[in-house]
């Protein structure tokens, strides 16, 4: 397996991870067992993916599922400011920025191993070497 400590990425998830943890320990009753679980359990999941990620063969499926995974996280903040889950607006701030330094970091990801992907040609049609349409027959 691949070793994934040492990739800023992680780093930055777990970062992210641990501060729900935190965040969600002061949530209304409510709102802790409701949204505050889906947001451990979605903030678990990016932390998974990106071990995933960096143990794939094929990456590229892997960060588009990761990035899939962090809209969802991204949406569940949003959801818990709507709704008045948070604290203060300074915890909610706080994150939503470790979650886009992530998202940041899988798009640069995303990026390199698109442009280290092998490019595969696709044969072009070719074009009759008449000029105009052909006449129907008959």
């Amino acid at each position: 397996m691949a070793r994934y400590e040492h990739l800023p990425i992680y780093k930055a998830a777990l970062d992210a991870a641990v501060h729900f943890e935190q965040v969600v320990a002061g949530f209304s009753r409510y709102h802790k067992y409701s949204l505050g679980t889906e947001l451990r359990q979605a903030s678990r999941e990016v932390i998974q993916q990106v071990i995933r990620a960096n143990a794939a063969r094929e990456r590229l499926p892997q960060l588009l599922k990761l990035r899939d995974d962090l809209e969802a996280v991204l949406v569940l903040l949003r959801l818990a400011k709507e709704v008045k889950a948070f604290k203060s607006f300074q915890s909610y701030q706080h994150a939503a920025e470790l979650v886009v330094s992530v998202c940041r970091q899988n798009e640069g990801w995303i990026k390199s191993v698109d442009q280290d992907a092998p490019r595969t040609s696709v044969p072009r049609r070719r074009e009759s070497s008449g000029s105009g349409p052909r006449p129907a027959p008959g």
